[in-house]
């Protein structure tokens, strides 16, 4: 089976991210965390049984999760890194897709980084200090868990977005955004190639002219901009707005036939799924 890591072509485990990274580049960043920083990763088609990784008490904290009428709210809660991820963190959230997948009493999910910031990229210190090596490593993990999900995954996009925060949003079913929200992917930028099937999908979704706007020059989108060009479906004027429109969606979706909506679902996504691997 194929595993897309980056868009790349050839059939190897490329670098992630973060493992081009210069001393120069990290030069740029006021602290320990680059706004620009971002990760690799996704998977196969078929859903698969993954057991859950043991975590440490203090990064499981950082992913918080509220259960409530059969909608399942992930918020990626840290604030004072504007929500940039560590593996630990890609761990939990993918931990939490999986389950999720298999409980009957969740119906729809929703992943937000709150009202303020959705996610800055990755935790470039914390992934410098323990790069991905194989396919189970924690990023690869969570776009494995993205793309298996048999379950509405809708977005709740309330300010920054970078890297890897934008391209998940490409595998998500619904994505709400703030008029804030800034939407940006500078791999190139940064002397890398797109991840997670960016390279297919944004040209299909945008055409060929804005999605190199995006992936070749690495331009940022606010929020009325993403809705305008079709990678939003609605725009708020702040975060509790954009929230609280997630829940109303979610709650939509539930009241639909269950099968059908499942079904449907698989019909939508299988069509391009041999595309997406084979990228």
């Amino acid at each position: 089976m194929n595993l897309l890591l980056v868009d790349s072509l050839d059939g190897t485990i490329p670098r992630m991210g973060v493992w081009s990274f210069s001393r120069r580049h990290m030069a740029k960043s006021i602290s320990s965390v680059d706004p620009f920083c971002h990760s690799c990763g996704v998977s196969p088609a078929l859903k698969v049984a993954v057991e859950p990784t043991l975590q440490e008490p203090a990064m499981t904290d950082l992913i918080k999760q509220e259960h409530r009428d059969g909608v399942l709210t992930l918020t990626i809660d840290r604030p004072d890194k504007l929500n940039a991820l560590t593996n630990s963190m890609y761990t939990r959230l993918a931990d939490l897709l999986f389950a999720a997948d298999e409980d009957d009493s969740v119906g729809v999910i929703i992943v937000t980084g709150g009202p303020t910031c959705f996610t800055s990229g990755n935790d470039l210190v914390d992934f410098l200090q323990d790069r991905p090596t194989h396919l189970d490593s924690p990023a690869f993990r969570l776009m494995r868990a993205v793309t298996h999900l048999q379950k509405p995954l809708i977005a709740a996009v309330c300010g920054a977005a970078i890297g890897i925060g934008t391209t998940l949003l490409l595998h998500c079913d619904q994505v709400l955004v703030t008029r804030n929200a800034k939407l940006r992917m500078p791999f190139v930028n940064l002397g890398l190639c797109p991840e997670f099937g960016a390279s297919l999908l944004l040209p299909r979704l945008l055409g060929q002219a804005r999605a190199a706007r995006l992936l070749l020059l690495g331009d940022s989108l606010d929020g009325s901009e993403a809705l305008t060009w079709g990678l939003a479906n609605e725009v708020f004027d702040d975060g509790a707005q954009c929230l609280a429109a997630a829940t109303r969606l979610a709650q939509r979706l539930l009241a639909m036939p269950q099968e059908s909506l499942r079904q449907s679902r698989q019909l939508m996504k299988q069509a391009g799924m041999a595309e997406l691997q084979a990228t």
